[in-house]
């Protein structure tokens, strides 16, 4: 079927005919949409002729987004799937996150942050993220001054200062990338996670390439790309192995954390034993360090492979060992509400591959207790929440529609 012969309301119409159609109506070259979501236009080509036909839900989403489609069952066909079931509303502190962003009137004129008060800000910021419930209206009051104050110092100091400056920015920008997520913004997210490669390796610091790589393999890794994600990992992991000897606490948790991504890029692709095999690399690094540490960015520490035992489960598909791991780590001590919200939905996913709904469903009222924001932009979370309450058994329903109402799903 040619493009200009396709009628969107077909339902015989596969999703990359879809794509190709509401591109083409968009005035959309396959790069520029490809840009949009993270993607090559020679992905795009394969998407609309069929050659890659299972698409995660992250990047339908992102596809919907990028050509302005307010339902994802414009590409999917089938009964109305608001995006707003999905992704979360923008949240308010959005625009103005976006404007320091995008915005190039850095002052020339005014004297920049010392650089100590710049990290020590920066480092303040992570704390009160990690203390509060609704972690997204933390971040959205503090990371606009973050932003143009990190750029203004990039901008006002030289040589080695410049280069710790770069290093902060790089960090702020990752910062920004956990304000992002889930949110109607995958321009504005791609744009901080590229940002952020490129300052961190402008810096020549170890530890902010370090977290850029997690950054990017995770941003890769939720568009559905195993292989890109894979394969920054893996080249993050060769680049920084020279410097791991000896190296100090912070970099070590997230030369652990790399470890981790492999395992979790690994059980989304199927890859059952190497998922495994990494998730154990992992450990053996987060029981080397010690028992209080909890590295800001990543979550890792000894407490959090617990959690992330719970995940490589479920994306493996393993019901049984998903349960297992969810009855061990339902009340892991994690000391950082936002992680012990997702931690919850993660163990709400497990029951539900094992089929309890109603464990589910506890599991995520307590994800709402412990992080309402992380709940209410959380895209699993929301078709779970969204299913039970429509679909699930009877007796379940209200409770669903309870809960769908304090995350504001309409349904």
């Amino acid at each position: 079927m040619r493009g200009r012969d396709i009628d969107p309301a077909d339902p015989e119409l596969s999703v990359g005919q879809r794509v190709q159609y509401f591109r083409r109506r968009r005035g959309m070259s396959r790069e520029i949409l490809g840009g949009l979501v993270g993607k090559s236009a020679r992905w795009v080509k394969a998407v609309e002729r069929g050659e890659i036909r299972e698409l995660k839900l992250p990047t339908v989403l992102s596809l919907a987004e990028a050509l302005r489609l307010r339902d994802i069952a414009q590409l999917t066909g089938g009964r109305p799937l608001p995006t707003s079931m999905f992704r979360g509303p923008g949240h308010p502190a959005l625009p103005a996150v976006r404007d320091a962003i995008n915005s190039v009137s850095v002052s020339m004129t005014d004297p920049p942050s010392p650089l100590e008060h710049l990290e020590t800000r920066l480092d303040a910021a992570w704390r009160a993220r990690h203390a509060a419930p609704d972690h997204r209206t933390v971040l959205g009051a503090l990371l606009p001054d973050l932003i143009k104050d990190a750029k203004n110092a990039v901008r006002a100091y030289e040589g080695a200062e410049r280069r710790r400056a770069l290093s902060l920015l790089a960090r702020v920008y990752n910062l920004a990338q956990f304000f992002l997520a889930y949110q109607p913004a995958t321009d504005l997210y791609w744009r901080v996670v590229e940002r952020s490669m490129m300052a961190a390796e402008e810096s020549e610091d170890a530890r902010a390439f370090a977290a850029a790589v997690w950054c990017t393999a995770q941003a890769h890794r939720d568009a559905g790309d195993f292989d890109a994600a894979e394969a920054v990992n893996r080249e993050g992991l060769e680049l920084l192995k020279p410097r791991i000897d000896g190296a100090e606490e912070n970099l070590w948790a997230l030369w652990g954390a790399l470890h981790h991504e492999v395992a979790y890029t690994a059980a989304c692709g199927g890859e059952r034993g190497t998922a495994w095999r990494w998730w154990e690399k992992a450990e053996k690094i987060a029981q080397s360090l010690p028992t209080s540490y909890y590295e800001p960015m990543t979550s890792f520490s000894r407490v959090i492979m617990g959690a992330h035992a719970v995940t490589v489960a479920v994306e493996a598909r393993q019901s049984g060992e998903a349960r297992r791991q969810a009855v061990r780590t339902a009340a892991a001590a994690i000391p950082s509400q936002p992680r012990k919200g997702r931690h919850l939905i993660e163990v709400a996913r497990a029951w539900r591959l094992g089929g309890d709904e109603e464990t589910a469903l506890r599991s995520l009222d307590d994800a709402y207790v412990a992080a309402p924001e992380t709940i209410r932009y959380n895209g699993y979370a929301r078709r779970m929440v969204t299913e039970l309450a429509q679909e699930g058994p009877l007796g379940l329903r209200r409770d669903a529609r309870d809960l769908a109402d304090r995350i504001g799903l309409l349904v």
